[in-house]
């Protein structure tokens, strides 16, 4: 390279530093600038808030000046991997052998507690365990972002579902109070999910409890809590004590699939089996023709994937609606039986 050429270079780079540069200060200042206290869809939030929930003025209106707009967040929010991912690319992430050893030792060391659980709720050991070790990996990951944050910006700067995040962020300011947790260190997901369980505000009102008896419901530091509370979440949604989740399947005819996967349960297993669905591994006596299920077809490792998922894969699905998420769940919760 000549002397003439290491300069144009040096140049160019300087360039792009400098537009790199500019980029960083622009969206540096957007978000130093921004001010939710100000905003008139904001001003009418806390007017609810103080109108019907008996919240001080003063308060909301220092806590949302000093909010920030949370971008990547916002980015995060527009491409879940739920969405963008392939059952191929997603089962790897989560039954891991590495996961299903963590996930044994969760359940060695708190087995008088998940047993309590699943008599009380009916929802077994190894669900409960894979739930928190899917969400947070047995509350290694539970998130780091500031759920104030996150729900504010979600609230007020994403359209697509602002109204369901103002409702989430009503919900988590309610709870903040009745649990008496400062809002500047509740920590959790882009998404506002927080706790080793990752409970969005709504769920964690309506469905945490107080599972070690002290009086709070604490989904951060108490182990009780958070079996109790995933298994309380399962019992509400309608899981069916000693019933069966996916089985794999064989498709004769594939016009009979779906082009998108239901995930709540269309038909009667007889009725798929009328259609030429025979199951793979078991024998088909033991499996209630009666019972509704949907058909899943998932883009496997090896090829495409048949399973029937059943009442209770359904009810995993309203953890996370995934039909993904729910077929991780539950092969997770099958190592963990081994």
């Amino acid at each position: 390279m000549n002397l003439i050429e290491i300069r144009m270079s040096q140049k160019v780079l300087k360039i792009i530093m400098l537009c790199i540069a500019s980029v960083f200060l622009i969206s540096t200042q957007a978000n130093a600038s921004v001010n939710y206290a100000q905003r008139a869809d904001v001003k009418q939030f806390i007017d609810e808030m103080v109108n019907q929930h008996g919240f001080d003025r003063a308060y909301l209106e220092k806590k949302f000046s000093s909010a920030k707009r949370l971008d990547n967040v916002l980015e995060s929010i527009a491409k879940p991997a739920e969405k963008e991912l392939t059952w191929k690319q997603y089962r790897p992430i989560f039954v891991t052998s590495k996961r299903s050893n963590k996930g044994k030792v969760f359940i060695g060391q708190y087995r008088e507690i998940l047993d309590r659980a699943e008599k009380e709720f009916g929802v077994p050991a190894e669900i409960i365990a894979a739930i928190i070790g899917v969400e947070s990996y047995y509350g290694k990951h539970t998130g780091k972002y500031t759920v104030f944050d996150s729900l504010t910006t979600l609230g007020f700067d994403y359209p697509k579902r602002g109204k369901f995040f103002k409702s989430e962020l009503k919900q988590f300011l309610l709870l903040s109070k009745e649990e008496h947790i400062d809002v500047d260190e509740m920590t959790g997901s882009y998404a506002g999910a927080m706790g080793m369980p990752q409970f969005i505000s709504s769920s964690y009102r309506r469905y945490a409890v107080d599972f070690d008896g002290d009086g709070k419901r604490d989904l951060w530091n108490s182990i009780p809590d958070v079996i109790g509370s995933v298994a309380n979440y399962f019992s509400e949604h309608g899981w069916q004590k000693g019933g069966s989740v996916a089985y794999p399947v064989v498709v004769k005819n594939a016009s009979i699939v779906r082009k998108e996967n239901t995930l709540k349960p269309y038909a009667s297993v007889d009725q798929f089996k009328q259609q030429g669905v025979s199951l793979k591994n078991i024998s088909e006596q033991k499996l209630d023709g009666k019972q509704q299920a949907t058909l899943l077809k998932l883009e496997g490792d090896k090829g495409d994937e048949y399973w029937l998922g059943l009442k209770n894969f359904y009810v995993i699905t309203r953890y996370n609606h995934s039909d993904l998420y729910a077929m991780a769940v539950f092969q997770l919760s099958e190592k963990l039986k081994n």
